[in-house]
């Protein structure tokens, strides 16, 4: 083994021998890739800040040729095509596209990663692997149950590998974290689950309306979701706060959480999702979600508690966007940064630190944005999924547990607008005695758009 890092351009990714392989105790380059083989063939779909993101950590752990980039923005595709054409082995700069369902019919694909707005996400996911390609599609993966149902069939159908950028299961701390508490059986019966998110994320604006400018197709950028009149771009946090594009806090924090406890306590479906919630501080703004809402996950045992709000200080300081597993022995904390176990008795605390890889990739620290302490999750999370491309097996976070984690935080909103307790059947794909809140499982698509049903993708 070498001392020093390979070059970036020989850093690719070793085969293993199940999707489940991740050594988080080697270092980055101890990742291979077999270099006589052919490069796989990637196009990115959404090329703002996290899609651009993932596609860069892909660039740097396997040997792949970027061919295309599609986006409705002109100025993001150029700066994408440029980082792109720096990044990439052969220097090339890739296709640019517009218009996805274009680019999936003129390119021969191996893999298509997914960056756009959530309201995008089944549409053009369902649309690769139709093209036989396999994706990586950012969570959450939909806006609507239904939609996160055909994911799956389609998934299935096809015989491609989903991967849900869920990458907290790919966190080398939390790893370790799960390997050496939760699974040595150090918390005890788990008895309790506390999520919670006081980031002061929920952008609440009141920008007028204006022209959309001419390197922008706000019509196809808009899509299938109810068209808002135009106020800017909603690039980054904008869109967010509105739930015609997105499931809020709720659907943007929880879901990694809830996927992340899910992951760690070997959970299903929640038997019964309550939530309530609303706008009760920040009211001067646009904003249509929530700014405050607590949400219950039954299970067998114990509950999952969620609690976000947008304003105010946190409940505790070290841990404002975090997961606590509360056990008889002592509670597990964890976050993107860090996790600690504490035991019941008094004895030491175990602590796990976020690995950065700063020496290994130097170019992470000239990069615009990136967030250092999940560069190296989101490798691991490339790497894993490449694996069970080759492998043909499931990666840690397949579309069906992303779908899970997603669903699961949408079914909360709808508890909230409902003001009652939901409890999804998947079987039957309906609200169990609730013909008013099955009907809602799926939204009404806009114009000429066909929303998606798992029987006929």
């Amino acid at each position: 083994m070498p001392k020093q890092p390979l070059p970036i351009k020989r850093r690719n990714f070793i085969k293993a021998a199940s999707a489940s392989l991740l050594f988080t105790s080697l270092p980055s380059f101890a990742f291979q890739f077999f270099e006589n083989e052919q490069p796989k063939k990637v196009v990115l779909i959404g090329a703002g800040w996290y899609g651009t993101g993932d596609l860069l950590r892909l660039i740097q752990i396997a040997n792949v040729e970027v061919v295309s980039i599609c986006d409705v923005d002109k100025n993001q595709l150029k700066k994408a095509t440029e980082l792109v054409a720096e990044r990439q082995k052969n220097g090339k700069k890739p296709q640019l596209y517009a218009d996805y369902r274009t680019m999936l019919q003129e390119k021969k694909l191996d893999i298509v990663l997914i960056g756009t707005p959530d309201h995008w996400h089944a549409l053009t996911c369902i649309e690769a692997l139709k093209h036989g390609a396999h994706v990586y599609v950012q969570k959450p993966i939909s806006v609507d149950v239904i939609e996160g149902e055909a994911m799956v069939a389609a998934a299935r159908k096809y015989n491609k590998v989903v991967q849900v950028g869920t990458q907290r299961k790919s966190t080398p701390h939390l790893i370790d974290a799960k390997n050496k508490i939760i699974n040595n059986g150090l918390l005890g019966t788990v008895g309790h689950v506390d999520m919670c998110c006081y980031y002061h994320m929920r952008a609440n604006g009141n920008p007028p309306e204006q022209e959309v400018p001419d390197f922008f197709d706000y019509e196809m950028w808009t899509g299938p979701a109810p068209l808002r009149p135009y106020d800017g771009l909603p690039h980054k946090r904008w869109w967010r706060t509105f739930r015609e594009y997105g499931n809020g806090i709720t659907g943007d924090m929880c879901v990694h959480m809830l996927d992340t406890v899910r992951w760690m306590l070997d959970l299903g479906w929640p038997k019964r999702i309550s939530s309530h919630g609303g706008i009760f501080v920040d009211k001067d703004g646009k904003s249509n979600i929530s700014d405050t809402q607590s949400a219950v996950f039954e299970y067998e045992g114990f509950n999952c508690n969620w609690q976000h709000r947008t304003w105010g200080n946190p409940d505790d300081a070290d841990y404002p966007w975090a997961f606590k597993i509360y056990g008889e022995k002592g509670v597990l904390k964890g976050d993107v940064m860090k996790a600690e176990f504490v035991p019941a008795d008094g004895s030491e605390t175990t602590r796990f630190d976020v690995l950065y890889e700063k020496e290994e990739y130097p170019e992470d620290l000239t990069e615009k944005d990136i967030e250092l302490h999940a560069a190296p999750a989101t490798r691991r999370h490339m790497i894993n999924f490449l694996n069970a491309i080759q492998n043909n097996t499931k990666p840690v976070a397949d579309i069906e547990n992303g779908h899970i984690s997603t669903a699961s935080c949408i079914l909360a909103n709808l508890s909230m607008d409902l003001k009652r307790p939901l409890s999804y059947d998947p079987l039957s794909r309906t609200v169990v005695n609730d013909p008013e809140a099955t009907a809602l499982l799926q939204r009404a698509y806009r114009g000429d758009w066909k929303h998606p049903h798992p029987d006929t993708v």
